[in-house]
């Protein structure tokens, strides 16, 4: 599977966004007929989409969809417009549990049937704390479904459901019902050996404080950010990606264990190194190698 670093949406009903999207060192377009695109828009974004999948059979960015949620009528229509077009994934958005994740995979099928893809090719990451419910259930989808890529988390729409004036402190920090969505996705996507991908950042002309986010972000355990500007793209790819120093660092850990004969710890640099270092290491190289 491989590990996507930066993910752009770009509204699917704009054209000049579209033609430009592919110019960026995005790891996945996040083509999208949800938030970003008026309901009275929609029926002409599933168009546009469908068209600019099919303009890129063989792509080197991978190309997904956000589709509408499941609870509404929009989302079926969604997937019976793209999914000829053979996008490489769908974001679900505002799912209440695994059970949503399922029953997307089970849509996924029967059109990959009718349409003769490849059986499971089509990939899910829902963003699974956008609704309050949902997080009561994260742990659901460990094992909902062999398409989850990963799980991702969102902030904005939570807030409107929950009738928050803002998500942000004082000091301009998430308050704590985002800060354990947050926490809860990230411990979710482990539980479930998936991908964990942070939320945007909404202010998309401070790149300062974006570094910041996916530094934060890449300490926590995540491993790729959403973003909502071309200009984020790069900041979050080069936060993601593994520093020189890094992999040096991991492949000595590695080593010293290998030459220790199973040894539970090894000295390394004058400091104790046991196993949790050398999963941690490993991790990082694997990491590495699909970034």
């Amino acid at each position: 599977m491989h590990m996507l670093r930066s993910l752009l949406f770009v509204p699917g009903d704009s054209e000049k966004k579209l033609a430009k999207s592919t110019s960026t060192v995005a790891d996945a377009l996040i083509l999208d007929l949800e938030d970003s695109v008026a309901p009275e828009r929609t029926a002409l974004a599933r168009v546009m989409v469908a068209e600019f999948l099919q303009a890129h059979p063989n792509r080197t960015q991978q190309l997904w969809v956000r589709i509408n949620p499941l609870q509404t009528p929009e989302a079926l229509a969604d997937l019976v417009a793209v999914m000829p077009a053979r996008p490489d994934g769908i974001m679900l958005p505002k799912p209440l549990n695994g059970l949503h994740a399922q029953q997307l995979d089970h849509y996924l099928s029967a059109i990959e049937t009718r349409e003769g893809l490849a059986l499971g090719s089509t990939r899910i990451i829902p963003v699974a704390t956008e609704v309050p419910g949902a997080l009561f259930d994260l742990q659901s989808y460990a094992g909902a479904s062999p398409r989850l890529q990963g799980l991702t988390w969102g902030a904005e729409d939570l807030a409107t459901a929950v009738g928050a004036s803002s998500n942000r402190d004082a000091l301009g920090e998430f308050t704590f019902t985002y800060k354990l969505a947050r926490s809860l996705c990230l411990l979710a996507s482990a539980h479930a050996q998936i991908q964990a991908i942070d939320t945007l950042s909404v202010d998309f002309k401070d790149m300062q404080a974006l570094a910041l986010d996916v530094q934060q972000a890449c300490r926590e355990g995540f491993s790729g950010k959403l973003a909502i500007h071309p200009d984020q793209v790069e900041v979050i790819n080069q936060g993601f990606t593994p520093s020189a120093h890094d992999i040096s660092h991991a492949q000595r850990i590695v080593d010293a264990f290998a030459q220790a004969h199973g040894a539970g710890a090894v000295q390394l640099d004058g400091k104790m190194v046991d196993k949790p270092h050398l999963t941690q290491a490993l991790r990082l190289l694997n990491l590495s190698r699909k970034s």
